[in-house]
């Protein structure tokens, strides 16, 4: 089951995107470094289309994107979700994967963030990041990791 932790509004994760950042639990990937280690556990709320409306009945008028942070235990799941909020919401869907390649079903997501932290690269606000966002339009995957770059 698909969990998450906390979630929070935010406006640096998603270039010119007001986002509902959901922080999913369980992330299989063990970076070392890692901002979150919490949120390697099997703790939090369960994630599904109930809990996903019950946010954005909240939120949903405040945020321009809903980004789910993590998810990669459960991949399906979060491509479940993301189906969801294509069909019913015009917001924009990103997903922050620690995956080193973009996921099967990328064309669900407006954003897609790959690669897990490694130290000694930095984030994505470094030029020597192994991470990578990508913006997807009409199908294709445009890398735009250079706009986290001052």
């Amino acid at each position: 089951m698909l969990k998450y932790y906390n979630y929070d509004i935010v406006f640096q994760e998603i270039p010119d995107e007001v986002t509902l950042a959901v922080n999913i639990t369980n992330c299989p990937h063990r970076c070392v470094g890692c901002h979150s280690p919490h949120l390697r556990e099997d703790i939090g709320h369960a994630l599904n289309e109930k809990a996903l409306d019950s946010l954005l009945d909240k939120y949903g008028r405040q945020i321009t994107c809903v980004c789910f942070m993590g998810g990669d235990a459960q991949a399906k799941d979060v491509e479940s979700l993301a189906q969801h909020l294509r069909q019913n919401t015009k917001l924009k869907i990103a997903w922050y994967s620690g995956n080193t390649t973009l996921p099967r079903n990328a064309q669900l997501f407006d954003y897609v963030k790959i690669g897990g932290y490694q130290a000694n690269l930095g984030g994505l606000r470094a030029r020597t990041t192994n991470q990578r966002l990508y913006h997807n339009i009409n199908g294709k995957a445009t890398d735009i990791t250079h706009r986290f770059w001052k």
